[in-house]
């Protein structure tokens, strides 16, 4: 229905009225039915105002109200009060069970005011309704009698004796009804089953539920309930109670657990598995506040809740099995909404600097930020903070006011702005907070230098060019704007000392780099000089970047013809013989080329005359024969012209005249380049010399080697001719041995080695301890002492004996074979923490593995022995001992753990003993396979420790503290880049090496040796070759660095082939380092020189002066065994009382580079080998009485430390 607007103007005379209205008379009332028609008399007003009816018009007597429409007006000629629009009690008084209507009665002359109430009655105009037209409900047939299921209510909207008073079912035989009224307007009913189910009689039952109000007449409304009879499920689920209260605050968040239902159902399988629901009843959905696990029954908010719109939840709530025919029941859960402190502070942030510098000093306030909060008392009291890691704090100026200030260092390239994110929290229960978002920006300042994405560039440029961009260089500055600005010069600096700003230029903008002159390949290879980018900043950083400039050559040099032909315009002569036979050698041309290359692959042409046929050239050997024998028709001399030109682009040439001249007589034939060695029929008196000179060098080594057995085996102190002088000996393949045998000392290098160690040990009488610390190896030998033998196996040592030591034979003890310890795993155990025992599965000596200290094991005791096993089995838990690292460091910073690469086969044991007693042993967890992998590699790391302790202390009184100790391990980054070792140089200088013409496959061209600071695998380096395109002449080994050639050479091969030898090592990401090579092939092995390599050249005759050369080798041999000899006799022959013998330790250097040690007459030479660009000699003296004399070194950065001399005595002195 509508209602009718009043004008505004109409309201204004009201209010008029109204204010001036002094009195007004008691409030009388009325009541009416809705949906009267108009007109209909609710009253007599005019009496009930006690006016009489004729003075109505003359006051002007209306009926005014606050409503939009004007639902009453008065009859000023009678005085009553009708309706004047249509009532709906619905619309006006939803679900109110009182209703009623407030008018005001006006008189004017003089203004008086009545008030007016109208009670509406209700009436029966509005059947009642379900939301839904039917319902589906399954009930198992096994239901007993009496079961009753909830349904669905239905809604009116009439109210009291109007609304839904009844509930009534439609005719049948199972089903009944149960109505059950509560309050006045709450009546509902429940469908009550009377009679047991029969699926197999009727699956489907179809009733009619209608709903009767209580008005006259009654209206009524239906809902079609339509029962789906299921089978054999017959236990209906329970819950744990009919009745669930609950409680939750109205600001709890989305997925806050509410409660947890709990049914039970006595069927197994499907039939118990239950499912969880909520029943809508009404116009309420209780889904939209809130969502339950349909399996576990856990109910949990899914809406906003507010205690103030409603302060609590009736829900039904029904729980369901998962049978074939599931069956339900219901229960009751009231949710009460706990009002809580529900009004969060309120930020507000003022920004006094943004963006602020990155250089902004500790305490440089940013911004200004005030809390304010709606609720008072302790919910108006708030904390503020700060959230997240930033370089900022907050600092209280009054109550609810801070000032946001620097805290930290700030650095606009690793982070150029912050979300500060400060967050308000008030003292309410619970607390409530809120949060403020600040961006702070932070200003560049100048603190970044331009960096270069690489440390060396490489640029390649081809000689002959007069001006072109060769590279283009870029710096990156993280800095911005200005600061960032990157301007390029070149540093007037180079290791060649050419004149860079004359030959280079670069673009201060681009980084264009631009040669200003051209370049002469053959006169220059490579350069190198360097760029400076410098940024446009207040004060300007700058940084710098090595330019390694690479001349490429071009063909600009035609061949050049050898001696002894020359080239075209004069004419060269050669002869033959008349009766020369196909293929008869003429002549060879030899020729080079200043280029390299494919520029420098020479091809060979020959030119005859018109008609003649008799010659052929090797294109790329130069070498003339002829096609077929001569003939009388054929010229006596025939003039050929050779044309050489290389394989550059475009090719250039050279040429040569040569008159072949026919013979009739052999004899006649002289060239300086034919040497035919004749057969010598006889034997030769040089033949005959040489053989008296080996035979006299055999004898006379026979006779020292059997004066010094002779020498060796007299002994002139018989009380101490139990003790001999411990030898070293080196074998052919680099091994040595120790033998206590007569005083000799022998050192040699090796071919191979570039590091040699060499120890020599003086015999110690009487007998001392003799040491051998390897130079390269960590490996140490100790004092050798061997004991008698026993009926049992039993050993005896000393404590205190170094590691090492030789405690007995234990393979010759146990009668086993030493060839088989290592196939039977012989190992010693023991039950003891440390392992003082070990084997040597090689030679089955049983030696000290550990510091033996007898006061520790035994103290007290006067017998001290220990008791290990020899074990002989095949486990696969292996163990094996490992080296240990040396760290010159002590206590805490020495090393402290070890670790092991990934693998599946072997595990690490680390075992710590005493403050630097840390070993690891290597444990065999996975067996063996040779075939399938014959060689692992596996990689242990030495991890270096400090520590340091950090104390906690509180501040009672008195203060109590604790410690904690902080290990802090430093790993290992890939931080250096290999080093070529000498004598090749990094790139920038270019290497010669020679190989002859006849090299064989696998000759050895040269050995690249570099080192790698870092360690592990960051040192693992691995080596690569790049030949020129089309060349696949050599190869590098990738561990060792040997370069070899894969085939022999061919005609068609280069004579120069540059390398580049890129050595990598296995870091992340990999740092490399490069040498350049450049291999000249050579016709013969006489013209190789190098500092390395000696390739003896087999001479087809024997000269005098190879004959002078074999008699003074003889005589020096001869000379070298007797100084040995006497040497021996003299160090062998000693008396009892005199000493004198000992004098000063001396070390003399040679011109040859060779260091002699020398103690009276015994005399230690060491030489070094040809191929050895580093040897580390140690000596030590066993001087008696003992003295230290330590040589360390030789070419490093290592020093020759303390050397002491002892007076000459006649007796020792202790």
């Amino acid at each position: 229905m509508g209602f009718t607007a009043q004008k505004d103007y109409g309201w204004m005379r009201i209010v008029s009225l109204l204010c001036l209205c002094c009195c007004s008379a008691a409030q009388i009332s009325y009541s009416i039915s809705e949906e009267v028609n108009k007109g209909t008399t609710v009253g007599h007003l005019a009496k009930d105002l006690k006016l009489n009816v004729n003075e109505l018009e003359t006051r002007q007597l209306r009926i005014v109200s606050s409503y939009k429409n004007k639902y009453f007006d008065v009859d000023v000629k009678t005085g009553h009060l009708v309706v004047a629009d249509r009532i709906d009690r619905e619309e006006l008084c939803d679900g109110l069970v009182k209703c009623s209507l407030q008018i005001q009665a006006l008189l004017s002359n003089p203004v008086k005011i009545h008030r007016i109430e109208i009670s509406i009655l209700d009436i029966n105009d509005n059947a009642p309704t379900f939301s839904e037209k039917s319902v589906s409900m399954n009930i198992s047939e096994s239901v007993s009698p009496g079961e009753q299921y909830l349904i669905p209510i239905a809604v009116d909207t009439d109210t009291g004796s109007n609304s839904v008073k009844s509930y009534k079912l439609s005719q049948n035989e199972h089903f009944t009804l149960d109505v059950q009224s509560g309050e006045e307007q709450s009546v509902s009913a429940e469908l009550v089953l009377q009679k047991a189910l029969d699926r197999e009689k009727q699956s489907l039952i179809t009733l009619t539920l209608t709903a009767v109000d209580g008005g006259k007449p009654a209206k009524s409304g239906t809902m079609q309930v339509i029962v789906n009879v299921m089978d054999a499920n017959d236990n209906t689920p329970t819950f744990s109670k009919s009745l669930y209260k609950a409680s939750v605050d109205e600001n709890a968040a989305f997925g806050t657990m509410v409660m947890q239902l709990n049914a039970s159902d006595l069927d197994e399988g499907l039939n118990s598995k239950l499912v969880y629901s909520f029943i809508k009843r009404g116009n309420i959905d209780p889904s939209d506040i809130f969502d339950i696990n349909s399996y576990t029954g856990e109910i949990r908010v899914k809406g906003v809740l507010d205690h103030e719109k409603i302060p609590a939840y009736e829900i039904r709530v029904q729980v369901k099995d998962q049978g074939s025919f599931p069956r339900s029941t219901h229960s009751k859960l009231l949710i009460e909404v706990i009002d809580v402190n529900d009004n969060a502070p309120k930020i507000s942030v003022t920004s006094l600097r943004n963006p602020v510098n990155e250089n902004a000093e500790k305490g440089t306030v940013i911004a200004l930020v005030t809390v304010s909060d709606k609720d008072s008392g302790m919910n108006g009291v708030n904390k503020c903070k700060l959230g997240g890691n930033v370089p900022f704090k907050l600092e209280s100026n009054y109550k609810n006011d801070y000032s946001l200030v620097v805290d930290g260092l700030l650095d606009r390239e690793k982070a150029s702005q912050y979300n500060v994110t400060i967050t308000a929290i008030d003292e309410g229960s619970p607390p409530l907070s809120s949060t403020s978002l600040l961006m702070v920006y932070i200003s560049d300042v100048n603190d970044n230098a331009p960096h270069f994405p690489d440390s060396v560039i490489n640029a390649y440029v081809k000689e002959n060019r007069d001006v072109e961009i060769i590279h283009t260089v870029s710096a990156l500055d993280p800095d911005s704007d200005e600061n960032a600005k990157v301007t390029y010069s070149l540093l007037n600096t180079s290791p060649q000392n050419i004149p860079i700003l004359s030959a280079i230029s670069i673009n201060s903008e681009t980084g264009d780099l631009v040669t200003l002159q051209s370049f002469n390949f053959e006169e220059l290879k490579t350069f190198s000089f360097k760029v400076q980018a410098t940024d446009s900043g207040v004060p300007p950083l700058s940084s710098n970047v090595t330019v390694n400039v690479f001349i490429l050559d071009e063909n600009d040099n035609s061949p050049g013809i050898l001696a002894p032909y020359s080239e075209h315009g004069s004419v060269n002569s050669e002869n033959i013989p008349y009766s020369a036979e196909a293929g008869y050698f003429v002549a060879k041309i030899r020729a080079v080329d200043a280029d390299s290359g494919y520029n420098a692959l020479l091809s060979y042409h020959i030119s005859e005359p018109k008609g003649t046929n008799l010659f052929r050239i090797g294109t790329s050997t130069g070498e003339i024969r002829t096609k077929r024998r001569m003939s009388d028709n054929d010229l006596k001399t025939h003039p050929l012209l050779v044309l050489v030109s290389d394989n550059g682009e475009p090719s250039l040439t050279a040429t040569v005249s040569i008159d072949v001249v026919v013979v009739e007589n052999t004899a006649d034939i002289q060239t300086p380049f034919r040497h035919v060695p004749v057969k010598e029929e006889s034997f030769s008196d040089l033949n005959l010399y040489l053989l008296i000179a080996i035979a006299s060098v055999s004898v006379i080594f026979l006779l020292s080697l059997i004066s010094l057995i002779a020498v060796r085996c007299h002994r002139t102190d018989s009380s101490f001719s139990r003790y001999s002088a411990p030898m070293i000996t080196t074998h052919p393949d680099g091994s040595w041995s120790y033998s206590k045998s007569t005083q000799q000392y022998d050192v040699c290098f090796s071919s191979d080695t570039l590091k040699s160690d060499v120890v020599v040990f003086p015999a110690p009488y009487p007998p001392v301890d003799g040491e051998l610390i390897s130079i390269n190896g960590g490996d140490t030998f100790s004092r050798t002492q061997t004991l008698p033998n026993t009926e049992k196996i039993s050993y005896s040592i000393s404590e205190e004996v170094n590691k090492g030591t030789t405690v007995g034979h234990l393979a010759k003890d146990l009668k086993l074979n030493v060839n088989e310890l290592e196939t039977r795993q012989l190992r010693i155990v023991s039950s003891y923490k440390n392992k003082y025992f070990d084997v040597d599965v090689k030679t089955g000596h049983l030696f000290v593995a550990d510091r033996i200290d007898r006061e520790e094991l035994c103290d007290g005791l006067v017998k001290c022995s220990l008791q290990i096993q020899a074990l002989l089995s095949n486990p696969v838990r292996e163990r094996y001992l490992l080296p240990i690292a040396v760290d010159t460091d002590t206590g805490s910073n020495s090393v402290k753990s070890y670790k092991l690469s990934q693998n599946e086969h072997f595990t690490l044991d680390v075992q710590s003993g005493e403050e630097q007693s840390v070993s690891a042993e290597l444990v065999l967890q996975k067996a063996l396979d040779r075939e399938k992998q014959s060689l692992i590699t596996v990689t242990l790391t030495a991890i270096k420790t400090f520590s340091f302790k950090v104390q906690a202390t509180d501040s009672g009184v008195p203060p109590l503290s604790s410690n904690v100790t902080v290990n802090v391990f430093i790993l290992d980054e890939n931080d250096n880049s290999p080093g070529i070792l000498a004598p090749y140089s990094e790139h920038g200088s270019v290497n010669s090496e020679n190989i002859p013409y006849s090299a064989e496959a696998g000759y050895f061209v040269a050995k690249i040796r570099a080192v790698d600071a870092d360690s592990g695998y960051n040192a693992l380096l691995s080596y690569h070759i790049s030949e020129p395109k089309g060349t696949n002449l050599f190869r590098i080994g990738t561990s060792t660095g040997e370069i070899r050639t894969k085939r022999r050479m061919s005609d068609n091969d280069l004579k120069t082939h540059p390398l580049v030898v890129l050595v990598s090592d296995n870091g992340e990401p990999s740092l490399t380092a490069t040498v350049s090579i450049d291999v000249v092939v050579v016709e013969n092995t006489a013209d190789i020189q190098t500092q390395f390599r000696h390739v003896p050249v087999k001479e087809e005759s024997f000269s005098d002066l190879n004959l002078y050369l074999l008699i003074a080798i003889a005589s020096v041999s001869v000379i070298f065994l007797l100084s040995l000899i006497s040497l021996i006799a003299v160090r062998c022959h000693r008396t009892d009382s005199s000493f004198s013998r000992y004098s000063a330790p001396m070390i003399t250097t040679h011109p040859d580079g060779s260091w002699s040690y020398s103690k009276s007459t015994q005399q230690y030479d060491v030489c070094f080998s040809s191929d050895t660009l580093k040897s580390d000699v140690v000596v030590f003296p066993a001087p008696y009485p003992p003295v230290d004399g330590e040589l360390i070194s030789i070419n490093g950065g290592d020093t020759f430390s303390r050397t002491q001399t002892l007076p000459n005595s006649e007796k020792a002195i202790n």
